[in-house]
C-alpha cells in the first residue's frame, strides 16, 4: 500500500478534486440556468411585441365585415 506519510496527503488530493467537480457542475448548471432564463424572456418579449403589433394593425385597419349589434 501506500507509506504512512502519503496517505492524507492523497486523501486531500482527492477529497480536494471531488469538492471541485462539484464546484464545477455547479457553476455550469447556473450559467445554463441564466443563459435559459434570458432566452425565455427574450422569446417572451418577442411574443408580446408580435401581438401588440397584431393588435395595432388590426386596430388601423379596421375590418370589412359590418356590425351586427
Amino acid at each position: 500500500m501506500l507509506p504512512e506519510p502519503m496517505r492524507p496527503f492523497f486523501l486531500a488530493v482527492f477529497l480536494f478534486l471531488s469538492i471541485s467537480g462539484c464546484a464545477v457542475v455547479s457553476v455550469a448548471d447556473a450559467a445554463v440556468t441564466v443563459v435559459s432564463t434570458t432566452v425565455k424572456v427574450g422569446a417572451t418579449v418577442v411574443g408580446t411585441t408580435v401581438d401588440v403589433a397584431a393588435a395595432g394593425v388590426k386596430a388601423v385597419a379596421g375590418s370589412d365585415k359590418a356590425k351586427t349589434d
